[in-house]
């Protein structure tokens, strides 16, 4: 098969072309590989420095790698990293599965280019295929990005209580959540 991508319009004509991210600016979504580690650790350290994130050793993102998916720029680069760490139902929870959102974050060259979106769109998809019934988040930002795809406040009664013990209550996080 054969494809032909026409030129570009002229700005004067198609001026939304800069605001709107083409394929060739949209990074891949793969998930994360263990030697990726310090990568993943290095994207992290301006969210940490802002507040935004918990410090996490570049050992950890490689003890789990596996919860990680990741934008993956132009010549390699990972333009940003999402985790999802799925919590059976404890004793008496009465739920199912349901997944956890961490250390979400996207390189600042490249925010609002849609690279946040596209992890969340893909986290989400693993999500379903994992059934999991739920997907839940901690944010110290507006979380404007979880809103616009579904997710709500919610209460750290609803949330895992594996996860909810884990959270600071000094850094004054809100929950989110996303029935699936």
């Amino acid at each position: 098969m054969i494809t032909a991508t026409p030129p570009p319009a002229p700005l004067s004509q198609a001026p939304h072309t800069l605001l709107a991210p083409t394929p060739s600016m949209t990074p891949s979504v793969r998930p994360a590989r263990r030697q990726e580690a310090a990568a993943l650790a290095e994207l992290s350290q301006p969210f940490v420095r802002s507040g935004a994130l918990r410090e996490r050793p570049a050992s950890l993102y490689a003890a789990r790698a596996a919860d990680f998916l990741v934008a993956q720029g132009p010549g390699g680069r990972l333009d940003g990293c999402v985790g999802l760490r799925v919590h059976p139902a404890g004793p008496g929870e009465g739920r199912g599965p349901v997944g956890v959102l961490y250390n979400f974050c996207v390189a600042g060259q490249r925010q609002g280019h849609g690279v946040g979106a596209g992890l969340l769109r893909a986290v989400l998809s693993v999500a379903r295929a994992q059934s999991l019934g739920a997907l839940f988040t901690a944010t110290t930002g507006g979380g404007g990005l979880f809103l616009r795809y579904g997710f709500a406040p919610t209460t750290v009664r609803l949330a895992p209580q594996s996860w909810v013990a884990s959270l600071d209550p000094r850094r004054g996080a809100r929950i989110l959540a996303r029935v699936l």
